[in-house]
């Protein structure tokens, strides 16, 4: 579904943070993409998901070379198949938990009432049933970030794209993210974490390693 060949890529020419670096990614797979810090994990990451265009090579997903749509045909493709995750997960304080699961239906320009019964079915299956009308500051960390699970999984993405979702987390909330990832995964997703957590790491069925 997404090949990525020969990417070349920095943040100040000329020094190349990844270097003829290619990727092949499946559906139905849950890969992890490992590496040292500062490698260029969630560069890549990023560059597979197309908020960021490489210097050189190219990403494509489903055949289509994503440098040749403009900003705003990337943007709407996203929206509407792609689900993202980070070790940080961001909540407006004044908005409920089932509001922040139905965030991705402002960027989809889908129906938000379509998908409040599926909004809470995931609040209930990570643990937070009965939860919907609370507010962020009500929460634990752990529990922020099966919100954050829930918001990824919400439009039931072809992508999942997963940067460091456990870092936070201790063993038992991070399994309970990494069975949901699994989950989708399972389901038909293709889902890539990048992580440098040996227990994520055992978790998936594929590994890229950025040496």
């Amino acid at each position: 579904m997404i090949e990525a060949r020969d990417l070349v890529f920095g943040y100040r020419r000329p020094q190349a943070i990844l270097q003829d670096v290619s990727v092949s990614l499946e559906s139905g797979t849950l890969s992890a993409l490992t590496g040292p810090s500062g490698r260029g994990k969630s560069t890549l990451l990023y560059l597979l998901a197309g908020l960021l265009l490489p210097w050189s090579g190219s990403v494509a997903v489903d055949g289509t070379d994503q440098a040749a749509l403009s900003d705003a045909a990337r943007a709407r493709y996203r929206a509407r198949h792609f689900g993202f995750m980070f070790q940080d997960v961001i909540l407006d304080p004044r908005r409920s938990l089932v509001d922040a699961v139905l965030e991705p239906t402002l960027y989809a320009n889908v129906s938000r009432d379509a998908h409040v019964e599926r909004a809470t079915s995931l609040l209930s299956s990570l643990g937070l049933d009965g939860r919907s009308a609370a507010l962020p500051g009500q929460l634990s960390g752990g529990q922020a970030q099966r919100v954050g699970v829930c918001r990824a999984l919400l439009m039931e993405p072809r992508v999942v794209f997963a940067d460091e979702p456990t870092g936070n987390l201790d063993t038992e909330s991070a399994d309970v993210v990494l069975d949901q990832l699994e989950s989708a995964a399972e389901g038909g997703a293709t889902v890539v974490i990048a992580t440098h957590d040996p227990r994520v790491v055992s978790r998936c069925g594929a590994r890229i390693e950025l040496a």
